[in-house]
């Protein structure tokens, strides 16, 4: 437990402690005026807590079970191939922008049925969202941007609510009205696009910076699933979550105020050597790869952490379906305070010069 002033929040780094916090919602809490996203989008499952929470969480719990999402996976798979087709087609690219972004959109948009949106209208939606988020974050208003696309989503969510296979449900139980929904689908398409578009392209990054896993996966593609979830350690793409104290409260020896921010650094918790030995190295052998943090714990643990698994595996087995080597020039460093990700992921096949788009 450290207090940072430039912050204004406590940080919370042992993988213990990080736990601790995120398993005491009583205590350490989401549901604060502070928090930004319900400024921008309204109450929903991310800022509530309690019953209230529940309510709000529980009718969209059923559609993002392993077995549900299972479904998806060939159809996922399918998606990662055409993507990385036509890059290869071109001798190479950036792997974010053209695999890992449009991915992550196309594979929330299918799962919230959007299709029949155009994908870059759901993408200028999610961009517009999380630019008045950020807006708000450093204490500004929300900006008319935000309000604009929040409204273009609600009546798209609306138009499709009695026909969705995942909304439809939702909407047919009668605990949440159409405002309350909107605002959880919000939550979902940003979660759904902005973490798994950064996963997916984190797991490239350290695919393309060693040739040696590439044969290793190449030779054994079981080893696939182990690699992602050990990239996921390493380098989460969320790398912290915020709560706030309900109460004085005493914790590793720190004096929390009532009202007082607590960050958890996911980050430093999946480095906890403590946990895991040598944590600064990539090792998909580790044998506690369960005990990661990057999907938190708690009653806020990531909704969609099986579709968010299955899509980076996917786009991991379709790159590695290519004939390979996989070059890279040099990889832009992973970077971002709370939202990790390389700002590209270049990538060259053998005897190729990429055509630049």
């Amino acid at each position: 437990m450290s207090w940072i002033p430039d912050l204004e929040a406590w940080l919370v780094t042992s993988h213990a402690m990080c736990t601790e916090v995120m398993l005491d919602a009583d205590t350490f809490t989401v549901d604060d005026p502070r928090f930004s996203t319900q400024q921008v989008i309204g109450p929903s499952m991310l800022s509530l807590d309690g019953a209230d929470h529940r309510r709000h969480r529980d009718p969209f719990s059923t559609p993002f079970r392993g077995a549900a999402i299972a479904e998806l996976r060939n159809e996922i798979l399918d998606k990662s191939r055409r993507l990385i087709a036509e890059v290869a087609a071109e001798g190479g690219g950036d792997l974010r922008s053209r695999v890992a972004a449009p991915l992550a959109v196309g594979v929330m948009a299918g799962v919230l049925d959007l299709d029949e949106v155009p994908v870059s209208d759901v993408l200028g939606w999610y961009e517009d969202i999380v630019d008045a988020v950020h807006v708000v974050t450093a204490g500004g208003t929300v900006p008319e941007s935000g309000l604009d696309a929040y409204e273009s989503l609600k009546t798209a969510v609306a138009a499709n609510l009695s026909s969705s296979r995942l909304l439809g449900p939702v909407d047919d139980g009668g605990s949440l009205d159409v405002d309350e929904i909107v605002s959880n689908v919000a939550v979902l398409l940003f979660g759904g696009i902005v973490t798994s578009e950064s996963s997916t392209a984190i797991a490239f990054h350290y695919l393309l910076a060693d040739p040696q896993a590439q044969d290793a996966l190449r030779a054994d593609g079981s080893l696939a699933r182990a690699f992602v979830e050990e990239t996921f350690r390493i380098e989460p793409s969320a790398a912290a979550v915020d709560r706030y104290a309900t109460r004085d409260v005493r914790l590793a020896g720190a004096e929390i105020a009532k009202g007082d921010l607590v960050r958890v650094s996911l980050s430093a918790a999946n480095r906890d050597p403590a946990v895991f030995p040598d944590p600064d190295r990539l090792d998909w052998a580790r044998d506690n790869l369960g005990r990661s943090l990057t999907f938190a714990r708690g009653p806020h643990a990531c909704l969609g952490i099986h579709l968010a698994r299955m899509e980076t595996t996917a786009a991991v087995e379709a790159l590695l379906g290519e004939p390979g080597p996989l070059n890279s020039s040099g990889l832009d460093p992973i970077g971002g305070l709370v939202f990790r990700v390389p700002a590209t992921v270049e990538v060259t096949w053998p005897g190729s010069t990429p055509s630049r788009n």
